[in-house]
């Protein structure tokens, strides 16, 4: 099966409601909450009644799933290299500007004295990585001017990527491969720029886009040489670090990647 495109990405939330108070301070757009369908449940593996509360931002799409019989909260103790590690990038005209919004909305930093800009072997990006108050990591995203003809435009954007931490970068690469994603320029990103945006000493990171057919958005897959990345036992899809990816499928399901990641097909 061909995942051709993100339709969104799916997030677990203790409360909704306030959680999206603190996305719409970055410019997203909150709709109606809904209930999540018995069938959509018995898919995630959950019982009991679930909600999703959706947010839009420019094409891209957040829903804050929140569930009657809740998970485990976000693991305090998580490095930017651990497995579990999962990120939205946020593109932006203005990272320093969207920070401090953040910081005002209640979001905690990961990066160490703000945005950083990475050498241009590194991208060349101006980033800063941060968790929102339920401790999901984000990262807001500033591009070089006229380096991205797909993301032009004032204020916040959209959703650029979902990074994610992984043990064997090539055994994530073939499974990724197997399902139509083509594997884009690698790098190899390290240095104090590095570390300050990780909030990380001396980390070496290989990064390796992964691009579906159709993108904006598209993944990427950060292996940490060093420090090391910490395994996490398996998540359940009521947790509150199991962000999901999700796909427009031919069925409905729950796909995980060799490291924990989940990925939900719809229909």
């Amino acid at each position: 099966m061909t995942w051709r495109a993100i339709a969104g990405f799916r997030l677990v939330s203790a409360d909704p409601e306030k959680l999206a108070g603190f996305y719409c301070a970055l410019g997203f757009e909150a709709g109606e909450r809904v209930p999540i369908s018995r069938d959509e449940m018995a898919v995630l593996g959950l019982t009991g009644r679930g909600w999703r509360l959706p947010l839009t931002l420019g094409p891209s799409r957040l829903d804050l799933d929140a569930f009657e019989l809740p998970g485990e909260a976000y693991p305090q103790d998580t490095r930017a290299s651990d497995v579990i590690f999962q990120h939205c990038a946020l593109v932006t005209d203005d990272a320093a500007h969207w920070w401090h919004r953040a910081q005002a909305a209640g979001a905690l930093p990961i990066s160490r004295d703000g945005p950083v800009t990475l050498p241009k072997s590194s991208g060349g990006v101006t980033a800063i990585k941060l968790r929102d108050p339920e401790g999901h990591p984000l990262e807001l995203l500033q591009f070089p001017e006229g380096s991205r003809s797909d993301w032009r435009g004032r204020g916040m954007l959209g959703i650029d990527h979902s990074a994610i931490a992984v043990s064997d970068v090539d055994e994530s690469c073939r499974f990724y491969a197997a399902r139509g994603l083509t594997t884009g320029d690698p790098s190899l990103n390290e240095g104090p720029e590095q570390a300050a945006l990780d909030g990380l000493d001396d980390p070496k990171v290989d990064v390796v886009p992964m691009n579906p057919a159709s993108m904006p958005p598209h993944l990427e897959l950060l292996r940490y040489r060093q420090p090391k990345g910490r395994a996490h036992a398996p998540l359940s899809a009521n947790d509150i670090a199991a962000t999901r990816v999700v796909w427009p499928a031919g069925t409905d399901a729950l796909v995980r990647d060799p490291d924990g990641h989940l990925h939900q097909l719809i229909r």
